[in-house]
């Protein structure tokens, strides 16, 4: 089962977030704050969806100790929505950036799509069918 770390201080978004991700089939760890994050991240997290404005260390802090040492998808959920907010957090190495207040279908579609980017594990040949078959029914 893939691993989502949910950066979020606010516990109703948390809650919002965690039973909307176990329900689509994630396990889900939760950091309330920026040293919380750093501490729970490890090699089992699949992705990270990370604010930006938390206590103790900010998410922009965050997202760069993650980069210093993995390359595993971060997806930016904030309430920071100027257009210089997303170009920043994109260009620090975020693989998306969802504003709030934010559609949870949406944000689930959205995981589902950098995890399908990022899944080196699977054979090329099932994601070629999965692609295929997805297209074909167009």
């Amino acid at each position: 089962m893939q691993k989502i770390l949910v950066v979020e201080d606010d516990i109703d978004i948390q809650d919002i977030l965690k039973n909307h991700l176990t329900d689509a089939g994630y396990e889900v760890v939760i950091a309330d704050d920026g040293v919380d994050a750093i501490a729970k991240f490890d090699d089992t997290i699949s992705l990270v969806l990370l604010d930006i404005m938390l206590p103790v260390k900010d998410g922009w802090q965050v997202c760069r100790d993650i980069r210093a040492k993995s390359a595993v998808p971060i997806i930016m959920l904030t309430a920071k929505g100027e257009t210089t907010d997303k170009i920043t957090g994109l260009d620090m190495g975020a693989d998306d950036y969802v504003t709030k207040p934010f559609d949870v279908k949406e944000l689930i579609a959205r995981v589902h799509a950098v995890m399908r980017r990022s899944d080196n594990d699977g054979p090329a040949e099932k994601k070629h069918i999965f692609y295929h078959n997805k297209n074909s029914n167009q």
